[in-house]
């Protein structure tokens, strides 16, 4: 590639290799440094660089490679994406978005092993050149650097790059009403394209063929898969195909019903909850996105099912799977929380054969919560011993320089801890909550003279706070449980599992409580301190697997910061050395 340069008379730009995304894992292979020739202001190309030596189109946006498993996004795509990503987080592109060119270089390739790539190509704007190409790769850069710069100018353009400041990535809730006006709102990087594509393509295919395609997308806490849901919703409604937004969880559907249907009844309609679908005719509608598909669970009959539907009801993972000719399931298995819950890639898989229905699974490894951190997730899972083999480390000899955008601390009180959450908010901006695991009663509102008000039942020492309020009962000053990780309002209370899971907030202090010690250098999860009265239900191999679960919830709430606390003592001390 240097060599490329060199020969295209660039040898003097400068060049910054695997440069990050603001607030994302995915990094840019490399960006070429300079100033446009006409202008003399700063310039910049993202250049995606590949080794394939074959590929063909699969799709418009999605190819297939040659010895390589899976389903990948069109290079072209790919690297438009970073770019509009890029100008999306950047204060100072707003204004100058042409400062940023894209393009790709399959240096192993010739052009009639990748014709289909070159033909297909999605994004014309963004190039693609190959081993063939390497005079007219020269021009175009040359058309938007100045190879006469000298070379401290070119390095100045780097660091100029280097130095942006970017926003955080943009807030779900935010954009939410946005998005289903208006998909664009959202950039879709890497695997949450593909993942978008092949529903797209499913829908399309099954009314060709009468084909039925589950399409299960796989991610961790961050990784984009509300994103793509939203997505999804907002173009298969203005497409015209029945679509639905489903999950398990009161608090999310309640939000989504809040914010993405802000004045549209008819918008409200299309979030719904898992249960909507028992005793249902089969194939009712087009897509039925089910985010937060972990919560899935046996059956979804309660006491307020009517009979006849009740004499209709299936497992729920087939009642969801039936209802839709391509039913999505977005999903995190470690993100279980209760006894019966069990969506799992296994458990979906099995029921979409045994129902004939084709699938795809898409794995996302993006990270666009927890600063972009692309080591945080990892951290979080050794700590707590799940889905790794790997020993718990401490952060220090993890992190390098690609997990900047993320804090991690312990505080040595409640009292700390709050006060941590409060100055980084006055410092930084940004919203920030307290949450704690299941360890403390949880009262109903009490009368006073001035009205309800919520007990302070989460008590460690002097410092004594209230849990959110249990459901929406109106008490004055406090939002629903609903409502609690998204109204200003809520930071006054402690939250729990139930209204933290599936949002996100700028900084987060997260109380371990004596549910969950460390003895003898392992986790003891401890039955009696859990005043859950679902999860204690469960037998000791799932008890513990659920409290450890619960705590990778409310560590991963953070996008820029995290603060633990804990009461126990010996575990305290083991969090103080994790964190170092």
């Amino acid at each position: 590639m240097l060599a490329d340069l060199v020969d295209a008379g660039l040898g003097d730009v400068e060049v910054l290799l695997e440069h990050q995304l603001p607030h994302s894992k995915q990094r840019i292979d490399v960006v070429l440094c300079g100033v446009h020739p006409r202008g003399g202001q700063s310039s910049f190309v993202f250049l995606e660089v590949k080794q394939w030596s074959k590929a063909e189109s699969y799709l418009s946006e999605v190819i297939n490679i040659p010895g390589l498993p899976g389903k990948h996004l069109h290079p072209a795509e790919q690297v438009h994406g970073y770019r509009q990503y890029f100008v999306d987080h950047t204060p100072a592109l707003v204004e100058r978005p042409q400062a940023i060119h894209a393009a790709v270089y399959l240096h192993n390739a010739r052009r009639a092993d990748v014709s289909g790539l070159l033909k297909d190509n999605p994004r014309p704007a963004s190039r693609l050149f190959t081993m063939d190409d390497k005079a007219a790769m020269g021009e175009h850069f040359n058309a938007v650097l100045d190879s006469s710069a000298p070379r401290r100018t070119n390095i100045a353009a780097g660091d100029e790059l280097s130095g942006f400041a970017h926003r955080p990535t943009k807030p779900l809730l935010d954009l939410a009403a946005a998005e289903i006006k208006d998909r664009e709102q959202f950039v879709l990087l890497d695997e949450q394209k593909v993942a978008y594509e092949l529903v797209l393509q499913a829908v399309e295919r099954s009314r060709a063929a009468q084909t039925r395609t589950v399409v299960i997308v796989e991610g961790g806490p961050g990784s984009g898969k509300s994103v793509i849901a939203l997505s999804l919703l907002g173009e298969l409604a203005r497409r015209g195909r029945a679509v639905h937004h489903a999950t398990g969880s009161k608090s999310f559907t309640s939000t989504m019903r809040k914010y993405a249907g802000r004045g549209s009844t008819r918008v409200q309609g299309l979030f719904k909850y898992f249960n909507a679908y028992v005793g249902c005719e089969p194939r009712e509608l087009d897509v039925l996105i089910c985010d937060e598909a972990h919560r899935i669970r046996e059956r979804g009959v309660d006491r307020f099912t009517k009979k006849e539907k009740r004499e209709r009801a299936d497992r729920q993972v087939n009642e969801l799977i039936n209802v839709a000719t391509v039913p999505v399931f977005l999903l995190d298995e470690h993100q279980v929380v209760r006894p019966g819950e069990m969506g799992s890639l296994k458990e979906i898989t099995t029921a979409a054969h045994a129902l004939g229905c084709e699938v795809e699974v898409v794995r996302l490894h993006d990270q666009l919560r927890c600063g972009g951190s692309v080591s945080y997730d990892t951290w979080v899972a050794r700590l707590l011993g799940l889905g790794s083999a790997e020993p718990p480390i401490p952060w220090s000899k993890l992190a390098g320089p690609l997990d900047e955008g993320i804090t991690l601390t312990t505080a040595a009180s409640p009292e700390a801890l709050e006060s941590w959450v409060l100055e980084q908010r006055s410092r930084h901006g940004g919203g920030g909550r307290l949450t704690a695991g299941f360890c403390w009663p949880w009262s109903d509102p009490v009368q006073t003279p001035d009205g309800l008000r919520l007990v302070d039942d989460v008590r460690l020492g002097e410092w004594k706070r209230p849990w959110n309020a249990k459901g929406e009962k109106s008490v004055p000053d406090v939002p629903g449980s609903s409502y609690w990780a998204t109204d200003e309002r809520g930071f006054g209370q402690v939250g729990c599992i139930y209204t933290a899971q599936g949002f996100e907030y700028d900084w987060s202090g997260v109380i371990f409580g004596k549910d969950l010690v460390r003895r003898d250098g392992m986790w003891c999860a401890v039955r009696a301190n859990s005043k859950d009265s679902e999860v204690k239900k469960a037998d000791e191999l799932h008890f513990s697997a659920l409290i450890k679960n619960t705590y990778k919830v409310l560590l991963t709430r953070g996008m820029r910061g995290t603060a633990i606390f804990s009461e126990d003592p010996e575990t305290q001390e083991f969090l103080e050395e994790m964190t170092r």
